[in-house]
């Protein structure tokens, strides 16, 4: 019998011989499921030494050689918990750094210093892992009051708004700012175009900063930056300045566009999340449609271009200063990283230690997670591949849009510069109506949901998407129909931009959905590459559209982009009647058997245990639907093992 064996059965005796002193674990906290895969959800030390008696780390050590195990009935009695036991899984075994075969070395190990041998390893590692205390503990963000979480939305709502409302102010500017460094409009635009490539660059560094140190820092830092880059864009002496302020500008607006989406995941279960996320995408893309009007009138003014800038800045400062007052951190592992650290100073216990400090960031899985696994799926992926072309033509065309709309409303109709931005509020009316459209299908699919046992069908969001490319390809017609002469009222083409507007959210929220239920573990490579090819036709589209539209006459042009958006709508089609049988032959998107039940597919999982793959290891699909974001608590089992991905970026 090992010394470990023998101070459990001490340990059990010493618990029958005084019952009251160790009172037995409410059932909702739950703390170890035995696998060779789990994390422990075993309350802190500190707890198991108030226990004791409140001794310090002395007494706390002495739990390391005990290992509490619930049953399969506590865990069916409390879905919350497992789902946050594979969650906690998923994010760890996610996360840059974490994977070992990365960190292999043929050097020796070093001397351990001073004489000292090396010390033994410790007991029982997971025995000093901090975790959260049941379901119900306020430290994980998703118990926070329900007012501190909408506090919390507004001030990220409000930060998002500011860095897509930057994207497109500068748009207004471009004549103004041809005129003052003496080069073409066409030049000019490339201060839309820079600060759009910045929105595509941006992602690669703040997502994964964002799982290693937490959602708050790379705010605090991307706002600041925002901030300075958007003052030297404004006090610029020449082009060039101009240029590289408004790419690095849009290279730190990026980070709300990347984190705030996983920080709304982090507040918000799966009754809720897709309200949160679904608000969260129409802030994303009013912005840069409530910005031309503010910037026209702001050029016509006294004022002049240069303040297209400062009052960005001014809004970036003013989101600054609210992300540092308000913004709590809300990433799980994270907050157990500072509770850990509380532990440690307080029991004096060295050991106690959370999972994120385990890890080590390694420059060869940073490249594969943020650069070469993206590439892969989309290029060798259908489903990736199509959704993405047709996401980056209807992106490329939201900032194509801030050239068309003044062809057509100065012009033809002679507003000027302001007048011309508000009939941009069309498009922002379609867009509020689509995301009212999603929010009110969540009963349907809630229903549909519960009768497939909780599994979800990724085609079930793409009746939404082909209506919206129906609304997007008719709402381009009439625009351009309506809006090369004079003689029809100028409300006639801002009407059109109702049913653009529409089918521009419909398409974008629900596409983005499609490929996080379909991908699970892997969404957040699918969305990285998705952004990637988007990001590229939105900095490319404004360069071309002068000429499209000189060349080709303003019903014309719009009747050739109608003419591709008519295209584009059976690729929505083709996945609605034939996206199962594509994604069965995928080595990414993981299916699950019909008819089984999310808990029972994750219990079968954790009794097989499976072992892991050579290429990227196994995966629990389970957790990585809930990493996400979907909208059902469930799980799949894969049909291949692989190395598992939270999906958390929308």
């Amino acid at each position: 019998m090992t010394l470990d064996e023998v101070d459990r059965e001490l340990e059990a005796a010493e618990r029958d011989a005084s019952p009251h002193m160790f009172p037995q674990r409410r059932s909702e906290e739950i703390e170890r499921v035995i696998s060779a895969s789990s994390v422990s959800t075993a309350s802190s030390s500190e707890t198991g030494a108030v226990r004791r008696g409140g001794l310090p780390s002395s007494a706390a050590s002495g739990l390391g050689a005990m290992s509490r195990v619930s049953t399969q009935r506590d865990l069916e009695r409390h879905p919350t918990e497992l789902s946050r036991i594979h969650t906690a899984r998923s994010q760890h075994s996610a996360t840059v750094g974490r994977d070992p075969r990365s960190r292999e070395s043929r050097k020796p190990l070093p001397s351990f210093g001073a004489g000292k041998p090396y010390p033994p390893m410790l007991q029982d590692r997971e025995d000093y892992v901090v975790e959260f205390d049941g379901p119900d503990d306020p430290l994980h963000a998703q118990n926070w009051p329900l007012s501190k979480k909408l506090l919390t939305a507004g001030v990220l709502g409000y930060t998002t708004l500011t860095a897509a409302f930057g994207s497109s102010i500068f748009s207004a500017a471009t004549r103004a700012v041809a005129a003052t460094f003496g080069v073409s409009s066409e030049v000019a635009l490339l201060g839309v175009s820079f600060y759009v490539l910045g929105f595509a660059t941006g992602p690669t560094l703040w997502a994964p900063l964002s799982e290693l140190r937490g959602r708050r820092l790379p705010l605090l830092i991307a706002m600041f930056g925002f901030f300075i880059f958007n003052i030297a864009t404004a006090v610029a002496k020449d082009l060039q300045t101009v240029l590289i302020g408004r790419f690095f500008a849009g290279f730190f607006g990026a980070c709300p566009l990347a984190v705030v989406a996983a920080v709304f995941s982090d507040m918000f279960d799966n009754r809720t999340r897709g309200i949160a996320i679904t608000l969260f995408s129409m802030a994303v893309f009013t912005g840069p449609l409530l910005a031309p009007f503010v910037g026209g009138f702001i050029v016509e003014s006294y004022l002049g271009w240069r303040w297209t800038s400062y009052i960005v800045a001014i809004m970036g400062v003013v989101a600054f200063v609210l992300d540092v007052i308000f913004l709590e951190e809300t990433y799980p592992p994270v907050i157990l990283v500072s509770k850990a650290s509380e532990l440690r100073r307080r029991t004096l216990n060295w050991g106690i230690h959370a999972k994120q400090e385990e890890i080590e960031v390694d420059l060869r899985e940073l490249i594969t997670k943020n650069f070469s696994r993206p590439m892969r799926l989309l290029f060798t992926e259908p489903i990736v591949t199509l959704l993405s072309i047709y996401m980056a033509f209807i992106y490329g065309l939201l900032y194509l849009f801030l050239t068309a709309y003044p062809f057509v409303f100065q012009g033809v109709h002679h507003f000027n510069a302001g007048q011309s931005g508000l009939t941009f509020f069309g498009m922002i009316l379609g867009q509020i109506l689509a995301g009212i459209s999603v929010l009110l299908q969540q009963p349907w699919y809630q229903r549909k949901l519960a009768a497939n046992n909780g599994i979800p069908i990724p085609e079930w969001r793409l009746p939404s998407v082909i209506a919206g490319g129906v609304s997007f390809a008719a709402g381009l017609f009439w625009f351009g129909w309506s809006g090369y002469r004079a003689d029809v009222h100028w409300i006639v083409p801002t009407l059109s931009g109702i049913l653009s507007g529409f089918g521009l959210m419909s398409i974008f929220l629900q596409s983005l959905n499609y490929l996080v239920d379909a991908y699970l573990m892997f969404a957040a490579s699918a969305i990285a590459g998705n952004t990637f090819l988007r990001s590229l036709a939105g900095a490319g589209f404004p360069l071309f559209s002068t000429y499209m539209f000189d060349g080709l006459g303003i019903q014309w042009a719009s009747t050739l982009l109608g003419a591709v958006a008519v295209v584009l709508i059976p690729i929505p089609v083709i996945f609605y009647m034939y996206g199962h049988r594509i994604r069965a032959k995928s080595a990414y998107a993981p299916t699950a058997p019909p008819g089984i039940h999310p808990l029972a597919a994750v219990a079968n999982y954790e009794d097989s245990n499976t072992a892991h793959n050579t290429s990227d290891g196994a995966v629990d699909a389970a957790a990585e639907k809930e990493a996400a974001a979907g909208d059902a608590s469930s799980a799949a089992v894969p049909k291949k093992a692989g190395r598992d991905e939270p999906g958390n970026v929308v």
